[in-house]
């Protein structure tokens, strides 16, 4: 059976695509998933990213194109009342919960249906009441653990999520799941070099 870690933070949509159509893709493959929360924020501090939703034109671009691959796959999709927002509450939620494929379904319905606002009191509230978590998503203890969770993605490499992991390789985004499959199936691309050169250092122009 193949182990994958999936990498998630609620705030994206992809993350909501990758979770619907992981299943789909891996359809026939003998495989179980760790979904561990991350913050995708942290990310883009380590590398000096900005958000798709903090560059406008992006922004919009985005929340097109994935509606319309929401629509494309058949996978409900809402963008929130406000996006960015922050994710904290529920990343702490998820890890309090046991972030097995119910809990992680319950945060991402939370935020992308119904266009609702994904950091209202009530309704953070009512999630909680559902999830029932065993431990306090405010302890010190939780956020400790979404800290590590972060700084061991970082140290591993991630920049993004949906990040999927297996076998020590990342796969990135909604459209890597068919490349994770041919990893996972073994695909003759990943069983000699073209992995390790296709990523080898190239000199090039360097921006001041």
């Amino acid at each position: 059976m193949h182990a994958i870690t999936f990498h998630f933070d609620p705030i994206s949509p992809y993350v909501n695509l990758a979770f619907h159509r992981l299943p789909e893709v891996l359809e026939g493959c003998s495989y179980s998933v760790d979904y561990r929360p991350v913050l995708f924020a942290a990310m883009l501090r380590q590398w000096g990213h900005k958000g798709p939703a903090e560059i406008e034109p992006k922004r919009a671009w985005t929340f097109r194109h994935v509606r319309w691959l929401a629509q494309q796959h058949g996978i409900r999709l809402q963008t929130p009342a406000q996006h960015p927002f922050n994710p904290l509450a529920l990343l702490r939620l998820a890890v309090a919960a046991g972030p097995n494929r119910r809990v992680t379904q319950a945060v991402l319905d939370h935020v992308w249906h119904g266009g609702l606002d994904a950091n209202d009191p009530q309704r953070l509230a009512d999630l909680r009441l559902q999830l029932a978590p065993p431990r306090d998503p405010d302890s010190e203890e939780v956020k400790a653990e979404l800290r590590a969770n972060t700084d061991a993605a970082l140290a591993a490499g991630l920049f993004g999520v949906p990040t999927f992991e297996w076998q020590g390789r990342l796969f990135w985004g909604l459209d890597a799941l068919p490349m994770l499959r041919d990893a996972m199936q073994g695909g003759d691309w990943f069983q000699g070099p073209a992995w390790a050169d296709a990523a080898a250092p190239r000199g090039g122009v360097v921006r001041g």
